[in-house]
């Protein structure tokens, strides 16, 4: 991973707070995206890459990855941010930004643990599978992963599913059927492509996908104990 550090210290400025506190404040969705695109998410980005660097959070595995699944979780708690409360933007997520690799890295360490434990039997198993692995099977797997899945999301529509699930449900598919025309799948563009297919806020989102999150863990569950 590149390293894309500016050295100017006041990257974060008033102009993303008074960005931030317009955002929450505007019921137009078109301006509101108009400040994510702009404003929010370049400095959310750069502000999580400082935060990697400083905090020396980069032996992570997956820290590019991490890093989108961040920038999506300020996504998801942008709302949260009250000027009221006497902190500055900047302080309010960077805290939790820190916090969040905190969590990550101490996930990490206990998983590293107990995979040490077995490490000299886990290394031969790995090795024997990855000599039989290969781009067809590979290939093979995936695209049967998806067909099922897309045959499970047909399934849904049976439920008794409120309006805006109704809605949910309709972005699932449309997002699924066109994911290759999707520039960057990452958690953050999939709330943005969200907002703009339901017209739904981002907290009505997140609680209309309860029930997909549920009907897809188990879906994925029944999968994994069945390849």
């Amino acid at each position: 991973m590149e390293t894309k550090i500016k050295k100017n210290k006041k990257y974060f400025s008033q102009i993303h707070e008074d960005a931030i506190i317009e955002y929450n404040n505007s019921t137009d969705l078109k301006k509101r995206n108009q400040l994510y695109v702009d404003f929010i998410q370049p400095v959310f980005s750069e502000m999580v890459e400082k935060i990697v660097y400083k905090f020396k959070f980069t032996s992570l595995p997956n820290i590019d990855s991490l890093m989108s699944e961040c920038e999506g979780h300020l996504v998801t708690i942008i709302s949260k941010y009250d000027p009221a409360s006497g902190y500055a933007a900047f302080s309010y997520f960077s805290v939790i930004t820190k916090n969040w690799f905190i969590h990550k890295a101490k996930k990490f360490s206990k998983q590293s643990r107990k995979e040490t434990q077995c490490e000299e039997i886990s290394k031969n198993i790995e090795m024997e599978y990855l000599s039989i692995q290969n781009e067809y099977i590979n290939n093979r797997i995936k695209k049967e992963f998806f067909e099922s899945l897309m045959k499970e999301i047909e399934t849904w529509e049976t439920l008794s599913l409120k309006p805006n699930e109704q809605k949910i449900l309709q972005a699932i598919k449309i997002i699924l059927q066109d994911s290759e025309s999707i520039p960057i799948f990452s958690k953050k563009a999939i709330y943005i492509y969200t907002r703009e297919i339901t017209k739904l806020n981002t907290k009505q989102i997140l609680n209309n996908l309860n029930k997909f999150r549920q009907l897809y863990k188990k879906f994925k569950t029944n999968w994994d104990d069945n390849v």
